[in-house]
């Protein structure tokens, strides 16, 4: 079964920078912010450590939730749950 990886931005404290929460079932990884990079980068540099960390491939795509953070998923071939919306 495929999972998702989900991001989220942790903000500053005082021990502590910024970072990305990167998260599946299968684990998680931590990441400092990087503020060479844009906000989207960096939760896609995130997923990516924890999708290297895990030895997951493919190809993943991304976006924001409405709850912010980001979701990526891998989706190298079709899954069964794939649809589509004719326009």
């Amino acid at each position: 079964m495929r999972q998702a990886i989900v991001t989220k931005y942790h903000g500053p404290t005082n021990t502590r920078g910024s970072r990305i929460t990167a998260r599946a079932e299968a684990g998680s990884v931590t990441v400092d912010y990087d503020h060479a990079l844009n906000a989207g980068d960096n939760h896609l540099a995130a997923a990516r450590r924890l999708a290297e960390k895990l030895g997951w491939s493919g190809e993943w795509f991304g976006g924001g939730l409405p709850s912010g953070g980001y979701c990526f998923v891998c989706a190298d071939r079709a899954p069964d749950s794939a649809f589509t919306v004719e326009g």
